[in-house]
């Protein structure tokens, strides 16, 4: 059929029919690539996003620098498991995505996501929101005291289900900060505009079989997305 016009999906399926097709496990270099992307300034302060700075020591050579990426408007390409926003990746000049802790990542020792962030911030009271380190750090304790209310039981029905949306996914090996070269744990691990390229949904609609990486068919997780 040399003239008859096909979609991608059609002509997949066509060259598959004729040279056959053998499924390869997504590695976690994969999974990084395909988590949700974001533009973000580095700052002198590190990488912010909704009150919450990413920093390491490795940024220190691009901090107030602007991306070679054009059309971004100096902006870094960012990448966020949207389970776990304890960290981030930044691809920076060497092409690779290197992990960025929060700085706060050693004193929430759980996965949490933004609709748990939202709900500190909206229910937490600080004492000065003018010392936007202080009110971080005042949000990241709030955060720990309502994890640890909720691991004791002595919390609310509507607090233990915001906690339980936070899916302890694992997170795929990467590149991390060396030794000594920024926040670091034992665990794994913007300015406050959304800019993102993505406008995703709410965190409960990802596929989270994607944490499952090399158990799904990327096709069709790429087409649900």
């Amino acid at each position: 059929m040399p003239r008859k016009a096909l979609t991608p999906n059609q002509m997949w399926a066509a060259l598959v029919a004729v040279a056959g097709h053998v499924p390869v496990p997504l590695t976690g270099r994969n999974y990084l690539e395909l988590l949700p992307v974001r533009w973000q300034a580095i700052t002198p302060a590190g990488i912010t996003i909704h009150h919450r700075t990413y920093d390491a020591d490795l940024l220190a050579p691009y901090r107030g620098q602007a991306s070679p990426v054009t059309g971004r408007g100096g902006k870094w390409e960012t990448h966020h498991n949207p389970h776990d926003v304890r960290q981030i990746w930044v691809r920076l000049l060497d092409g690779e995505l290197t992990e960025i802790p929060w700085i706060h990542r050693d004193h929430v020792h759980q996965p949490f996501n933004d609709h748990t962030w939202q709900h500190i911030r909206t229910h937490a009271h600080h004492s000065n929101h003018h010392d936007s380190q202080q009110h971080e750090s005042d949000l990241a304790d709030a955060l720990d005291q309502l994890m640890r209310r909720v691991h004791s039981g002595h919390t609310t029905t509507a607090e233990q289900a915001l906690l339980a949306r936070s899916t302890t996914t694992p997170v795929p090996t990467a590149r991390h900060p060396r030794p000594g070269t920024g926040p670091t744990t034992s665990e794994p691990a913007q300015h406050d505009g959304d800019d993102s390229i993505d406008n995703l949904p709410d965190d409960n609609t990802y596929p989270t079989a994607a944490a499952g990486f090399g158990l799904y068919d990327a096709h069709e997780e790429a087409d649900k997305w």
